[in-house]
């Protein structure tokens, strides 16, 4: 698949007046690839979270500011949180998925993002979209009985649905390249930097 095609809309009449495809605005998508284009300091993001232990497995996280061009942001008037728990196997109260199910679904709703707005920008119209995933671990990593065991996910398999009138071959093409542009999938698959501190 060609880079260019796959994130620059096509320059159709209909896009030209203005069309929202699978709920995405072409022309802010236009707009922001162009805008990136003539400044690249402004594709510079940075995303920040911060969580509280709840008491036994369960934590609470509340995400709100981020910076992103060239500014802070302040859309977020209130934060948003996202608990995590154990279930009752793993002595937790079951309050809410635990941290590798979130793991999995920042994987699908990246990669559902990355379908959905590149589907737009190729013309592609999708009706209906879903994953399902699942991983593997080991807990003898987890819970120290082996260092020979890593202790995350020793494997993920992934399989996706998509309604659309789009020839087969079109969409295979677009999951290939999702899969190279997905953030989520490139953290998952190359290692990252993780500096690790106890504060004074």
């Amino acid at each position: 698949m060609n880079t260019a095609t796959a994130t620059r809309p096509e320059s159709t009449p209909e896009h030209k007046a203005g069309v929202i495809r699978n709920g995405v605005n072409l022309d802010q998508l236009v707009g922001t690839i162009e805008a990136i284009k003539a400044n690249p300091a402004l594709a510079q993001f940075q995303f920040r979270t911060k969580t509280c232990w709840d008491g036994c497995g369960r934590s609470v996280t509340r995400i709100q500011g981020f910076s992103g061009a060239g500014q802070e942001d302040t859309s977020r008037s209130r934060p948003f949180e996202v608990a995590s728990d154990e279930p009752p196997v793993l002595l937790g109260g079951n309050s809410a998925p635990n941290a590798v199910e979130l793991v999995l679904t920042a994987l699908a709703s990246c990669l559902s993002v990355g379908y959905a707005y590149n589907a737009a920008a190729q013309g592609i119209p999708i009706e209906a979209l879903e994953f399902d995933l699942e991983g593997d671990i080991d807990l003898h990593g987890f819970l120290g009985l082996s260092d020979q065991v890593r202790p995350g996910f020793r494997d993920i398999r992934l399989t996706y649905r998509v309604r659309s009138d789009a020839p087969r071959e079109k969409l295979q093409a677009l999951c290939d390249y999702v899969q190279r542009t997905s953030p989520v999938l490139d953290i998952i698959r190359n290692a990252v930097p993780v500096a690790v501190e106890l504060a004074g």
